[in-house]
């Protein structure tokens, strides 16, 4: 009996309902201009960049680019927000003295970096979406013999399509090292996790062309874990991984490491010292 009790104990010291939802209340209410301010500003710029490539370059790449820089790029900058108490000493002071246990302080990040916004911009681009083609089927004159062609040309982007499916491991990527840097740099995270990210992958990119250069010759392109065109003197072959393989490392960069960075923002914060 005591032995179950002290297990009890335990659970509660590291969760607890009630102290999650005050905690996860305090974390919103307590920087609403962050919060809330940022993510508003973020369907904003989607909306204006909707409108002005609809305008520029017609409704599919408008859909597309809104919807690549909405989820993946939107969630990515609230993300480096999200754990933004240590830009000095008195606010992360606070933060790490919270009677919350350290899982509870991860998940409330968690929820509103990786549940609440993608929930909240998919809601929004859905009406912005369903709107500006409305209005686009709504000014088209059906007396117009090409009027079937037009009005089938343009329709809703549909979040199971090929291009969004290519979005959502970007957005768990981009927002996992985003939250993983703003624990590790104070001040400016966004920028800086920005530039580190940039060097590690331009650094990934020119290993792979150096090792591909040294071992294969002359080489066109050559993605890392992907395939390498080879110049054959003005004609260009191609050299790919088996199918299985590359399906496989397709898995790990688009799931397992992104979630190894989330688990890692966990394990960051637990040894968070100011």
């Amino acid at each position: 009996m005591y032995f179950y009790n002290d297990k009890a104990s335990l659970m509660n010291n590291t969760f607890n309902a009630k102290r999650f939802g005050l905690l996860l209340k305090k974390v919103l209410l307590e920087r609403p201009m962050q919060m809330f301010g940022f993510t508003g500003l973020i369907l904003v710029l989607v909306w204006m960049i909707y409108f002005i490539a609809k305008v520029e370059i017609g409704f599919g790449p408008a859909q597309n680019l809104s919807y690549i820089w909405g989820l993946a790029g939107g969630g990515c900058f609230l993300a480096s927000f999200v754990f933004g108490y240590f830009g000095s000493n008195a606010s992360g002071a606070s933060y790490l003295t919270l009677p919350a246990s350290h899982l509870e302080k991860w998940l409330s990040g968690i929820l509103i970096a990786g549940i609440f916004y993608p929930l909240i911009f998919l809601l929004f681009y859905r009406a912005m979406d369903a709107a500006f083609v409305a209005i686009y089927h709504r000014g088209l004159d059906p007396q117009n013999p090409l009027y079937r062609r037009q009005y089938d040309a343009v329709y809703l982007l549909r979040f199971d399509s090929r291009l969004a499916s290519k979005v959502y491991p970007l957005f768990l990527m981009f927002t996992g090292v985003a939250l993983l840097g703003s624990l590790y740099f104070n001040k400016a995270s966004f920028i800086k996790t920005a530039l580190v990210f940039c060097v590690v992958c331009l650094v990934i990119f020119g290993l792979n062309w150096l090792i591909a250069e040294s071992l294969i010759g002359s080489i066109d392109f050559a993605s890392p874990f992907g395939g390498v065109n080879i110049l054959i003197g003005k004609e260009v072959g191609s050299v790919e991984l088996p199918q299985k393989m590359f399906q496989t490392c397709m898995y790990t960069f688009d799931y397992v490491l992104p979630m190894i960075f989330w688990a890692l923002t966990y394990v960051r914060l637990r040894e968070k010292e100011f």
